[in-house]
């Protein structure tokens, strides 16, 4: 197989949100760039049933973060999308996002990276295109990992014990409440999807339970007639402490919504924004009904026979596991790059310390929007493949990654669903500091000189 040499052109791998945000930084820089997309469509997991098969989109989706903040900065919502587009209205966004920047004959669809290899010199990309199999190897300068963490389903771990002779699901799978008619439907969890799946379901079945294993603040879309997130990452919170925007936060949601257990749910054993947060404008409602019933965690199955921990149980005919997803790169060896309980280890979350190219974007859950930080990680990647930046030490790379999991088991509820949590505006400063010192280094001439692979 003849291998090609693309030494001064970077490689994207996926042409989701975050995909095309690098895409289109390059693209600005004058940077050759080659991106690779499993689908026939740009959006990734806003690309309801995509057909690269890693949408966990359902039909009656919309986002959780309002548009101003979620938009592209080089591209504008219009302003007569609402203010919580639904995935429709964002996948139309993205097309016109790729049509206004000119770039979309730079991506191939259908097409799947399987391996990633790091050589002495570049990466060799192996793809594959998905309707003939036809292989092709070439070599990269550099690598851009773009392929999302919301599309490998995480069961349960370990398994609940029992048998459960009922159908269980992972959110992944589900898209419409078409099927859940008079079926008694158990949803675990207490996530966004959590809430928005059991609230849909309850429409519909003839019970809905949500069981969890730790209470939630929950989070509503709105308050006092704003889109509740422009007032937790305005300028004026930005400008204050940490702890006295949680404690004004705290006092929004109680004069908003009261107190959490006031509608059966448990008290969450953490403070606000101490978790990632839980946005639900009707699950409150809909408890308050009483359509929706609340239950502790799964002690075990039985049968149709659910057990809970508090002695319980209930018939129940689905389970619907809303347990979260794994970070996954099926085309990168674990001798490479090793993902541990969901941890990777990147300075500034985007760079590998061990391979000198080899960068990921969007590997970050933001209290706030992931698209502007996206194109914020793109324009670094794109000062260090210019030679406009350069890294720091491997020692301050591995000293800073060190400091950054130490702030997160220190702020965050202990889980899987908290191994990549950024502050939007603090990490936005992050990365344009990271940018002006990489840019003095340049020019002092100070740089260090990069590791073997």
């Amino acid at each position: 197989m003849r291998i090609l040499r693309l030494m001064d052109r970077v490689c994207v791998i996926g042409a989701g949100s975050s995909g095309i945000a690098a895409c289109q930084v390059l693209s600005a820089r004058g940077i050759g760039f080659d991106c690779f997309e499993t689908g026939s469509e740009i959006g990734g997991n806003w690309r309801y049933l995509n057909d690269n098969g890693m949408s966990s989109a359902y039909r009656s989706l919309h986002i959780n973060t309002s548009r101003q903040l979620m938009e592209y900065k080089s591209f504008p919502m219009p302003e007569s999308l609402p203010a919580y587009p639904s995935h429709f209205q964002i996948a139309e966004y993205f097309d016109d996002f790729v049509k206004h920047h000119g770039f979309r004959d730079r991506i191939a669809f259908r097409t799947e990276v399987t391996k990633v290899e790091p050589l002495d010199e570049g990466f060799r990309v192996t793809t594959r295109e998905m309707d003939t199999g036809a292989e092709t190897d070439a070599v990269y300068g550099h690598v851009i990992v773009a392929n999302g963490h919301h599309w490998s389903p995480r069961m349960p771990e370990p398994a609940f014990p029992g048998s459960f002779t009922g159908t269980q699901v992972h959110a992944h799978d589900y898209k419409t409440p078409e099927g859940f008619e008079g079926k008694r439907v158990l949803v675990l969890g207490i996530g966004n999807s959590a809430c928005d799946l059991a609230v849909e379901t309850s429409r519909v079945s003839d019970r809905t339970f949500l069981a969890m294993r730790r209470g939630a603040h929950i989070v509503p879309k709105y308050l006092f007639g704003m889109p509740t997130d422009q007032l937790t990452t305005s300028w004026l919170a930005s400008k204050t402490p940490f702890w006295f925007q949680r404690l004004s936060f705290q006092l929004m949601l109680r004069l908003a919504r009261g107190k959490v257990t006031d509608y059966g749910l448990p008290r969450p054993d953490h403070k606000v924004l101490h978790a990632h947060p839980t946005v639900s404008d009707d699950l409150l409602t809909r408890l308050g009904h009483g359509d929706i019933t609340v239950k502790p965690n799964i002690e075990r199955f039985d049968g149709d026979t659910v057990h809970f921990t508090d002695g319980s149980t209930e018939q129940v005919d689905v389970v619907i596991y809303c347990t979260g997803y794994k970070i996954d790169l099926p085309f990168l060896p674990d001798s490479v790059v090793s993902v541990r309980d969901n941890e990777v280890s990147l300075y500034r979350r985007v760079v590998d310390p061990a391979h000198r190219g080899l960068y990921f974007l969007g590997l970050i859950q933001p209290l706030g929007a992931i698209m502007p930080l996206a194109e914020a990680q793109a324009e670094w990647i794109a000062d260090l493949v210019s030679g406009r930046a350069a890294l720091p030490s491997r020692a301050d790379m591995d000293a800073e990654i060190t400091s950054y999991r130490k702030g997160l088991h220190a702020r965050y509820v202990t889980s899987k669903r908290h191994t990549i949590e950024v502050d939007f505006f603090d990490y936005q400063s992050q990365l344009a500091a990271e940018r002006r010192a990489g840019a003095r280094r340049i020019q002092s001439g100070e740089a260090p000189s990069q590791p073997a692979r």
